[in-house]
């Protein structure tokens, strides 16, 4: 069956960030359903005659709902989502809610903030001789039933945290308290790929301090690559003007 409804990454924040088929398919939809922090560039590339329907004022259930509303309408419908729709995007879960509805769907894969966000500030993930591991957390639940800071605190390579700006300080503070050197390098960056993008960079003991004006949306990377973002965003901003 030819799919009605079109799970699509729209990327990290910045709007020429989205694929060239999740771009297509938004300029032809009938149905928008888009998240809070996909940018309004990418929402005005929706037809003019096109229903939008914000994610926020609608609970996930809800939103659910009008998925397999419309798509088993017959419309072709657009589900927006920040970043990549499988990564701490809950794209499972409308994909789960439209396959047991019986409504073909096909997942458009976007471009994730796990490396996209930290390359923007000149901070590769992994490194040779630096990093070959990735770990990737959520940090909306480090105050309580959330990650296993022991684990994490002996867990070498990188660390990514999504959503963990309210949460820092349990987090910095709980990986110390398991023995996480202290002097670890650290990263917040906030409104990634955007031209209000924010960086702070800290040791692991201090970056709570350190982040403390930024606002949400934020990623957080620790590890020993973050000290390579002081030459590489240096170098990126010295290419910047031969490259316009």
């Amino acid at each position: 069956m030819t799919p009605r409804v079109f799970l699509v990454g729209a990327g990290p924040g910045d709007p020429g960030l989205i694929t060239v088929r999740g771009l297509d398919l938004l300029r032809s939809c009938d149905v928008l359903v888009y998240d809070r922090l996909v940018s309004p560039e990418l929402v005005g590339e929706a037809p003019d005659d096109a229903i939008l329907i914000p994610h926020d004022g609608h609970r996930q259930d809800e939103l659910n709902r009008v998925l397999v509303g419309y798509g088993r309408a017959g419309l072709t419908v657009v589900r927006l989502k920040g970043g990549d729709p499988f990564l701490f995007g809950r794209g499972g879960e409308e994909a789960l809610a439209l396959a047991e509805a019986g409504v073909p769907f096909e997942v458009v894969p976007g471009v994730s903030a796990l490396s996209s966000v930290p390359a923007a500030a000149g901070i590769p993930v992994t490194h040779r001789g630096v990093s070959s591991q990735v770990t990737v957390v959520t940090g909306h639940t480090c105050s309580g039933g959330g990650p296993d800071l022991a684990a994490l605190a002996r867990t070498p390579g990188t660390l990514v945290v999504f959503m963990g700006l309210a949460t820092l300080e349990t987090l910095a503070d709980g990986l110390l308290a398991h023995g996480k050197d202290p002097a670890t390098p650290a990263a917040v960056v906030a409104s990634g790929t955007l031209p209000s993008q924010r960086v702070v960079v800290a040791p692991l003991a201090e970056i709570a301090d350190a982040a403390a004006g930024l606002e949400s949306p934020a990623l957080t990377v620790i590890g020993d690559v973050v000290g390579l973002a002081g030459v590489l965003s240096a170098r990126t901003r010295e290419r910047a003007p031969a490259a316009a």
